[in-house]
């Protein structure tokens, strides 16, 4: 029986990214039926905010994130609004009230995660803001000095906490967000 249950537990793992693609997005704002189902939730409550508001913030409604804000853009994305698809003024802008937020929410010890859009659960673009575990740290980043250097990837994910003088900047997982404290 141990052996059916790791099984299990193992297709379930393989499964969830699958699960999540978020590819077919069909968010229409014009259309606020479509707004309805769960993929769409970000986008309605973007809806929901000031026209004239770049970016906004709110709290992890899931209830095993307690400790997690979300940063959006007001502005929505064709199909799964990929970071790339942001015209590069407005990603770096994105980026810097990421990081104010983080300060702001957080204060030592954040870290900012951008999961692809082929593992997300929501079509509107958004980053994760927590607290950073270091034990994420590994050998596979860059430094950069400023959050207009943050990179945009199309197929993986982003994850930055700071460092003296800069940031280090993780890429290749698509998955990032599990360098944060839940």
């Amino acid at each position: 029986m141990p052996r059916l249950s790791c099984l299990a537990v193992l297709l379930c793992a393989w499964a969830w990214p699958a699960a999540a693609d978020v590819s077919g997005c069909a968010c229409d704002p014009k259309n606020p039926e479509t707004l309805k189902v769960r993929e769409c939730s970000l986008c309605a409550e973007a809806e929901k905010q000031p026209a004239d508001v770049p970016f906004f913030v709110l709290k992890d409604v899931n209830p095993r994130k307690p400790n997690r804000w979300l940063v959006l853009p007001r502005v929505h994305g064709e199909g799964p609004h990929p970071i790339h698809d942001l015209p590069k003024a407005q990603r770096d802008a994105l980026w810097k009230f990421a990081v104010a937020t983080a300060k702001e929410k957080i204060g030592d010890g954040w870290g900012l995660a951008y999961n692809s859009w082929h593992v997300r659960t929501q079509c509107h673009l958004h980053i994760h803001v927590g607290r950073y575990i270091t034990a994420a740290e590994n050998s596979r980043f860059v430094v950069v000095r400023r959050p207009e250097e943050f990179p945009a990837p199309e197929h993986s994910g982003v994850f930055i906490h700071p460092v003296k003088g800069g940031f280090h900047v993780h890429t290749g997982e698509r998955i990032m967000e599990t360098a944060l404290v839940r």
